[in-house]
């Protein structure tokens, strides 16, 4: 009997569910022949904004760019600090270091993993600019009381939204609640483009306009160089395919929901194994779904043996990687962020995931659990 594969995410049935959809928004843009800031940009940067429910969207290459942009955006760089989590992809940390700041990394809330409020204020100087939140795994960020925070400290709080396309804090969508927030439309995102693409989101029209400016070689006239710019800019195809997704968007993320909800009921109370905890105010929209086991190793080579893919977001905390070495930090210096990154295992997770392969999955951990008590 051929043994059953469970993918971490299937990357085809997208396509196949919106064929028609995709195939008519490749077609519109081969026929327009306009390939950069056209229409499909404009279209695509209205109706994302309006979903989102912020005033301005600007479409950009990819997710680290928008967060790179912002802070450009607000002025901050040398000699400046920005507050992160410890615990995030490092694409987070290096839009800090691409614009000359340094990253100043918080531990996350234990429970949820995102940057925990009580710890923020403590982390505050005289430097500090911004704050620069994650809404991790899809799952918003405790957002008022670090924008409380940030008010009595005249600082910035720019969400990084790029795991959050639909998620909501106290009915409010992530990406809409601080005063800025990048959002990351990487294929395997739960709006994805075909390839990279990004878009930054405000309320804040003189950050727009300089953003705006800032993605096209600092120009707003061409020739006409008003910043020292860059070339970060959300294409007309890549925004054709983003428009043809977002109407389904909502429908998607239920699904996930749906499967989340079958893992909780089918793993709850299994020894080692700790599930996500969602606060009451929180919406996630399961980008990932992440457990953390003692014994990740041992579980994640025996899911593969069972046919079931499985990744690990992120087996290397920022400061310990080669990358930030510089900075000096050692080992233990963030243990919460350590004992993450040592234990945690994304389970396959997607809107076209069945919940026969749902099943299969839970019983194979529920398997693990019975062989290595």
């Amino acid at each position: 009997m051929n043994q059953r594969k469970v993918p971490f995410l299937d990357m085809k049935s997208p396509y196949q569910e919106l064929k028609a959809e995709l195939d008519a928004a490749y077609q519109r843009v081969m026929e327009s022949g306009w390939y950069i800031l056209g229409e499909e940009v404009k279209s695509f940067e209205r109706e994302f904004a309006a979903y989102c429910g912020a005033r301005h969207c600007l479409g950009v290459g990819n997710g680290l760019e928008a967060l790179h942009l912002i802070l450009r955006g607000y002025g901050i760089g040398e000699g400046d600090e920005v507050i992160v989590p410890s615990n995030t992809y490092i694409a987070t940390w290096l839009a800090v270091s691409y614009s000359g700041a340094r990253p100043v990394p918080v531990e996350p809330d234990p429970r949820t993993y995102n940057l925990d409020p009580l710890r923020v204020e403590a982390a505050i100087t005289s430097r500090t600019k911004a704050i620069l939140p994650v809404h991790l795994y899809g799952q918003p960020a405790d957002m008022d009381p670090l924008l409380e925070i940030a008010g009595r400290h005249n600082l910035k709080v720019i969400e990084d939204a790029a795991q959050a396309q639909g998620a909501r804090y106290k009915g409010r969508f992530a990406g809409a609640l601080g005063h800025a927030s990048g959002f990351s439309f990487y294929p395997g995102k739960n709006l994805g483009a075909l390839g990279d693409a990004g878009a930054v989101l405000t309320d804040d029209d003189e950050l727009a306009e300089k953003i705006r400016m800032l993605r096209n070689y600092g120009s707003k006239v061409k020739y006409y160089n008003e910043y020292k710019g860059y070339n970060s800019r959300l294409d007309e195809l890549h925004a054709a395919f983003l428009r043809a997704k977002l109407p389904t968007l909502e429908e998607w993320n239920q699904r996930r929901v749906k499967i989340a909800e079958y893992y909780v009921e089918r793993l709850s109370g299994l020894p080692g194994l700790t599930l996500p905890h969602v606060p009451e105010w929180a919406e996630p929209i399961w980008h990932i779904f992440t457990v953390l086991h003692p014994r990740r190793d041992e579980l994640q080579k025996y899911l593969a043996s069972q046919g079931v893919d499985t990744l690990i977001h992120y087996p290397i905390p920022p400061h310990l990687s080669d990358a930030y070495r510089d900075m000096g930090i050692p080992q233990g210096t963030f243990p919460i962020a350590e004992r993450i990154a040592a234990s945690e295992l994304s389970l396959p997770m997607g809107p076209h995931m069945s919940f026969e392969d749902a099943e299969y999955v839970a019983n194979a951990i529920r398997r693990f659990a019975e062989e290595t008590k």
